[in-house]
């Protein structure tokens, strides 16, 4: 398959979510303006960083079985399923992200990084929150106003 003379390099630079790669081990390898933007470090703070600089501390033994499992089997159910959690920004306040991996893999099929992309949901989150808390007080009224 042929793709021109496409640059990969830029298309990640310019890509208006965020493109970050790990690692076998977990160390950021790649950290684009949107990453930045996102989570508030910049690229040079990122990069070989353990993924844990964005990964909430109470979640972050689950992060990494999950991790070292996929890694190990090559294998992930994230790839076309988008995953939500909760990450962290640089300043310490809460983030909710939605992304999908890639495995990147060696010739021979062991994977040597993890590639996702990931969107900030935050506003889209919190605003769900906000109605569905909406939703709740209608529906406790309700009653009062069918009798």
């Amino acid at each position: 398959m042929s793709y021109g003379a496409i640059d990969f390099e830029q298309l990640v630079a310019v890509a208006g979510d965020a493109v970050v790669v790990s690692d076998a081990d977990g160390a950021i390898t790649v950290w684009n303006a949107a990453a930045e933007r996102i989570f508030g470090f910049s690229r040079d703070e990122a990069i070989g960083r353990s993924l844990d600089l964005i990964t909430p501390e109470r979640h972050r033994a689950r992060h990494w079985d999950g991790y070292a499992k996929t890694v190990e089997t090559g294998q992930t159910r994230y790839g076309a399923e988008l995953l939500r959690v909760p990450a962290l920004h640089k300043e310490g306040h809460a983030l909710s992200i939605a992304f999908t991996v890639a495995l990147l893999t060696s010739a021979d099929g062991q994977v040597t990084g993890v590639a996702a992309v990931i969107r900030d949901e935050t506003a889209r989150w919190e605003e769900e929150r906000r109605l569905r808390k909406r939703v709740t007080e209608l529906e406790a009224k309700a009653p009062a106003l069918v009798g």
